[in-house]
């Protein structure tokens, strides 16, 4: 793997925490490309040498944040539904401006709909219609509920400005796991 230039990270870090800056200002289509270069301190011309436009970014920082919680899903299969939810709780909060951005302020409708594919296609391996409360049941529509009801309850954290602590959502979202998969 190529060691990339610390210059060139500084810069994307740098891009991305700009973007969603300026994302708790305006709404995203209000954000141009001079905003973004002011903001990160960079020319415009440096931008199109890593990115395509201000969309390519933003479609940059939302698939970094879904890679991670595709790894941690990985990491954490061996442990219970609140273990394993504790952890993306816990990356939530150190990623809170980000998801509350994402989330609660519908300034990327696009990310709901990237989280929600990937919560469907994580559940998907978890749903069980042979067996228990969900026997005889629709398996799509099962998963399509139980990754709805996720991101809609993640919502609901992020726009009432975490009403109760991380570990709580954790221990709350993974009761309601185990009995729905």
């Amino acid at each position: 793997m190529a060691k990339v230039d610390r210059r060139i990270l500084k810069m994307q870090v740098g891009l991305k925490k700009a973007v969603i800056e300026l994302m708790s200002e305006k709404n995203f289509d209000a954000i141009t490309l001079q905003d973004l270069s002011d903001r990160a301190n960079v020319s415009r011309g440096t931008i199109y040498l890593h990115y395509l436009d201000k969309f390519d970014l933003l479609d940059n920082l939302i698939e970094e944040h879904i890679n991670v919680l595709r790894e941690t899903c990985r990491a954490a299969s061996e442990l219970d539904f609140t273990e394993s939810t504790l952890i993306w709780t816990e990356y939530f909060e150190r990623h809170y401006s980000f998801f509350s951005m994402m989330l609660a302020s519908k300034g990327a409708p696009y990310f709901r709909g990237r989280f929600l594919d990937f919560l469907i296609e994580e559940f998907t391996n978890e749903v069980d219609v042979t067996k228990g409360m969900n026997k005889g049941l629709n398996e799509d529509l099962v998963v399509r509920f139980v990754a709805s009801a996720f991101v809609g309850v993640v919502e609901w954290w992020f726009t009432n400005e975490k009403p109760v602590p991380h570990h709580v959502l954790a221990e709350q979202l993974g009761t309601l796991l185990e009995r729905n998969v």
